[in-house]
């Protein structure tokens, strides 16, 4: 098999807190998504999937005594280490960013067509008239029955949706290979968050782009994703195929995760709720503290289990 389009490899990353304590927010994360898949990330707040995110942008906020150990490619070409320069090439043409709130994402003092424009000029070298042209032809693309008022419009001017629809519009732009979207349907109503689900879907099968998904709605990732990565205090804890992942979950975080879902079973009666546990220690199973089934073996991060795509970092699955 050819690699894939990302390849994370032992991914780490650690830091100095204000205390003065060293943080080590991911530990060895490993991540492939292939040509034209739409990969999803789970977990509760806190996991680490925005982190795993904002870290293959090279986006990380400010923090002490950053160290970042392991690989990231992108088409080959190693992401680690890259010059603020060289990521000014990568960023927007090769992969691109939807964020959750685009509020905070768009400036809220210009009109939507400035900064469409702004990015169509400056990523594509477009002429203004060639960008507003492109751009109208962008919102269009976004289902927008009125682009001209869009383009008009400021960011306050439009619903939640629109705004969502706008930043799609720029991710896909300047067409790149690879497209983030961090819970970008998560303040969205359920049906206004259907029509978004779809738009990404669709732009991105017309350009042939991947997507990595990140959410902690496990049904919009079983809707949208083809493949599902689980993770829990910046560790994978389980990988496959999202009807295996969420149909037969193998890993007892996942099980977990599914059983707190709210569902018409539970309607009248309190939901199941994975209770607080102690830290894991270095070295161990990051679950352990908040598992049932934990046991000795548990001191030592477990191996990966596979049964063809499906993977397990758990030893209650491992032969050993």
């Amino acid at each position: 098999m050819s690699p894939g389009l990302l390849v994370v490899e032992g991914l780490g990353l650690e830091f100095t807190d204000m205390e003065g304590r060293r943080r080590r927010p991911l530990a060895g994360i490993d991540m492939e998504i292939r040509d034209g898949e739409i990969v999803g990330v789970a977990g509760e707040s806190g996991s680490g999937k925005s982190l795993t995110a904002l870290t293959v942008l090279g986006l990380l906020p400010p923090l002490r005594d950053v160290a970042l150990s392991g690989s990231i490619r992108l088409a080959g070409r190693e992401l680690v280490g890259l010059m603020p320069s060289d990521w000014r090439h990568v960023r927007g043409r090769e992969v691109a960013y939807i964020p959750q709130e685009p509020m905070n994402a768009l400036n809220p003092t210009m009109r939507i067509g400035t900064q469409l424009s702004g990015v169509l000029r400056h990523r594509q070298g477009l002429k203004q008239a060639g960008a507003v042209r492109r751009g109208l032809e962008l919102l269009q693309s976004m289902s927008i029955r009125d682009p001209d008022r869009v383009w008009s419009a400021y960011p306050f001017e439009l619903s939640g949706g629109m705004r969502q629809r706008v930043l799609i519009a720029m991710a896909f732009a300047c067409e790149p290979r690879l497209v983030i979207a961090d819970e970008p349907t998560t303040a969205l109503d359920v049906t206004v968050q259907a029509q978004i689900l779809e738009l990404l879907r669709e732009r991105a099968t017309e350009a042939g782009a991947s997507v990595l998904f990140v959410s902690h709605d496990l049904a919009v990732l079983s809707e949208l994703c083809q493949r599902l990565y689980v993770m829990y205090a910046g560790c994978i804890m389980e990988s496959g195929p999202t009807p295996q992942v969420l149909g037969a979950p193998r890993h007892p975080y996942t099980r977990a995760l599914l059983a707190c879902r709210p569902t018409i079973a539970h309607r009248g009666s309190p939901l199941p709720v994975l209770g607080a546990g102690s830290p894991a220690a270095p070295g161990a199973c990051a679950f352990a503290g908040r598992c049932a089934l934990a046991d000795p073996r548990c001191a030592d991060r477990p191996p990966w289990t596979a049964a063809a795509d499906h993977r397990v970092a758990c030893w209650q699955e491992s032969p050993t």
